[in-house]
């Protein structure tokens, strides 16, 4: 695990806290500035491995400390946490037999799984991203007000005098504001885009018109320029503006670099003191990252889903991602090595395979049974369940509602 805060590895979390020490390695994360998702087990039924006020840790890569759950919880628990960090939206899980969910409350997400132990759970998860890093060069009453504004809404701030910044100062999530007001605008700017040269951004091409707030291109069409900060704000005047614009032009910075620099910075407040300048300042970096308009990189938290590894299989029967090794329980059919969460599962593929194979392609799993449920929408599951789960079947068909049943004899006449 990398600190981005000092440049150094980190200490790894220790995989065996478990209940309240969890929560002081998420405290430990958050000041790191790593994105995870903090999991906690807010109610069970029946027997199940995870008990209420059980917490886990669950990184962007799949990676989970602490303990919510057995073998059919955790892989589903992780799978939902990465589709959470990847939305930046908590959410709140209920896990069991499909027959669980005859009725969900607003918000609630439902994933019906076959579990032999038939037990159900409800799990709380909750992004936690990383604090916005703002970075201001300059030395002004103002900038040095910035600073501390930042810092009371709970976001990283830090100042740097323009001779001693450089572009290991920012990362790709940071939002750069360039305060030198004449002192060293061009020098502060220029290592701001000696990021983006350095990724070899005088390759790429511009489009104006599909760029975020911070001027970077969301369709990857400008490969320097994602290593640009995700906004960079000049505080000067349109003129000023363009004058140094145009003189880092003539360095050779490449024009698709130096539009991304937004001059004048600041909403427009009318008249202002030095001082309030700051205020129009953070203002519109809080406006933009409510709008969603501040597209952060991926170390900034908000990563895909990352699709499952070769290490890794779909049980046939219930979905769920299991390892595809000898402790997921293999069978072969066909030539193709299916694994299973539990014996269960396993049983149920041996009867009767091709109703878990999809008829287009027999040699794939089907889609996974187990899909999300939103609340009010029925939870039902598109393969038949577990064994364990089955009602008994009757040995002859039942007799239809609108057929006056027969009788094996005639009637007695009068």
């Amino acid at each position: 695990m990398h600190d981005p805060m000092s440049g150094s590895p980190a200490p790894p979390v220790d995989p065996s806290v478990d209940g309240w020490e969890i929560l002081d390695q998420a405290r430990e994360l958050r000041q790191r500035g790593e994105a995870f998702v903090l999991a906690t087990v807010v109610w069970r039924s029946g027997p199940s491995s995870g008990q209420p006020s059980a917490r886990a840790v669950i990184m962007a890569s799949g990676q989970i400390y602490g303990w919510i759950g057995g073998a059919c919880a955790e892989p589903v628990v992780v799978r939902e946490a990465q589709r959470v960090l990847s939305e930046g939206t908590p959410k709140l899980l209920a896990l069991g037999p499909a027959e669980t969910f005859t009725a969900l409350p607003e918000g609630m997400v439902a994933v019906p799984i076959s579990c032999q132990s038939e037990g159900a759970l409800q799990v709380y998860l909750e992004p936690v991203l990383p604090a916005p890093h703002l970075v201001v060069v300059g030395r002004s009453p103002m900038a040095h007000t910035l600073v501390a504004l930042a810092r009371t809404l709970g976001w990283r701030a830090d100042r740097h005098d323009w001779e001693r910044f450089t572009s290991a100062d920012v990362t790709a999530r940071s939002l750069v504001v360039i305060a030198t007001q004449g002192h060293g605008d061009e020098e502060a700017l220029e290592q701001v885009m000696a990021r983006a040269r350095a990724a070899g951004g005088q390759a790429g091409a511009h489009d104006p018109g599909g760029n975020d707030a911070g001027g970077n291109d969301p369709g990857g069409n400008d490969p320097g320029g994602g290593a640009l900060p995700a906004f960079i704000g000049l505080v000067a005047s349109r003129r000023r503006g363009e004058s140094v614009l145009g003189a880092l032009a003539d360095k050779g910075v490449p024009r698709q670099l130096l539009d991304r620099v937004r001059v004048p910075v600041g909403l427009d407040l009318g008249h202002t003191t030095h001082r309030e300048i700051a205020v129009a300042i953070l203002a519109e970096l809080v406006k933009l990252r409510a709008a969603g308009e501040l597209r952060l990189s991926a170390d900034a938290g908000r990563t895909a889903v990352p699709p499952a590894g070769p290490g890794t299989a779909r049980d046939p029967v219930c979905g769920m991602t299991v390892p595809a090794d000898a402790s997921s329980r293999p069978y072969e059919y066909e030539g193709v090595t299916y694994y299973f969460c539990c014996p269960g599962c396993r049983r149920a593929f041996e009867r009767d395979p091709l109703a878990y194979l999809n008829p287009v392609d027999p040699g794939q799993p089907s889609a996974p049974t187990h899909q999300p449920v939103e609340a009010g929408q029925p939870a039902t599951l598109t393969q038949p369940p577990v064994e364990a789960v089955l009602p008994a079947t009757p040995t002859q068909p039942p007799v239809e509602a609108h057929q006056p049943s027969i009788p094996t004899q005639p009637p007695v006449e009068g």
